[in-house]
């Protein structure tokens, strides 16, 4: 199925259950505010795209969601469970994370590296089994790495390791995929292959949280998307209800429409946007 077309039967099915719900999340760190009353709802078979501005929240809002934050206020819930009442491998069989720092890999080889992902849920010391090793080889024929297998992590470029922490992810086989800036260091094909993998991955019944710089990707690929701005939800909802051209001018800067014919949601970025007029109508 298409982007565009599994978009638009994601967004006509009836609301699941959500697999992530975070209420009122406050988040400070250094003694400065980061996140401020934050709300997200992720369900199952849904792309969800986290946007907003450098420094407005995004990846402190994932740390909180994969429970490598606390907040100071709020909760988080995983399949109608607290986040923090969930043991390690019942926390690895619903949620799978790829975050842009990654972990130290040594001189571990891609294989090995995907093979991470069954050990969150076997345990360091359970011998892997031959349904495990056709899991990882799975994996690694969707992210495009089997040629690479046998390669050290250490020599390879910045974007394939983006698909190592991706593939690794997915081997956990989770309910949901937490993706911090899946595309950076990517070139434009390999930003559409792992994009149409999420896709993919939502058609197969994921739920799918990601964080995107891209805009274009972000209303081409996602189903909904919550717009956070120094701290707080700025607009959540549909791409083509939530990206309008004041949105676009005021949180990015930039002037640009989002045009959807019912075959496709495209958003055009026509380029920077006019600085506002001092006293005029847009300072009300």
């Amino acid at each position: 199925m298409s982007a565009p077309a599994a978009q638009t039967a994601a967004q006509e099915m009836p609301d699941a259950a959500p697999l992530l719900a975070a209420r009122g999340l406050d988040v400070r760190l250094g003694g400065r505010p980061v996140l401020r009353a934050v709300d997200l709802t992720v369900r199952p078979g849904q792309v969800h795209g986290l946007i907003g501005p450098n420094g407005s929240g995004k990846t402190t809002l994932l740390r909180c969601c994969y429970r490598a934050l606390t907040p100071v206020r709020g909760t988080v819930a995983l399949t109608g469970r607290a986040v923090t009442a969930l043991r390690r491998r019942e926390l690895a069989t619903i949620i799978g994370v790829a975050v842009q720092e990654g972990q130290s890999l040594g001189g571990m080889t891609v294989r090995e590296s995907v093979l991470l992902g069954r050990t969150a849920r076997r345990g360091w010391f359970e011998p892997m089994g031959a349904g495990d090793r056709a899991v990882v080889d799975r994996v690694l024929g969707r992210v495009g790495l089997t040629e690479l297998a046998g390669r050290s992590v250490e020599d390879l470029s910045g974007g394939e390791r983006q698909r190592v922490g991706i593939a690794r992810a997915l081997a956990q086989q989770p309910q949901l995929l937490v993706l911090d800036e899946p595309t950076n260091h990517l070139d434009l094909r390999h930003q559409l292959t792992v994009m149409d993998l999420v896709r993919e991955s939502a058609d197969e019944g994921y739920g799918v949280l990601v964080t995107l710089h891209d805009l274009p990707l972000a209303v081409r690929y996602c189903d909904r998307l919550t717009v956070l701005e120094s701290g707080r939800v700025r607009a959540d909802g549909a791409p083509a209800e939530v990206m309008t051209p004041q949105l676009l001018a005021e949180v990015f800067g930039v002037a640009g429409r989002v045009v959807a014919d019912g075959r496709s949601t495209r958003l055009h970025i026509d380029g920077l946007a006019e600085p506002m007029r001092p006293g005029g109508e847009e300072d009300r």
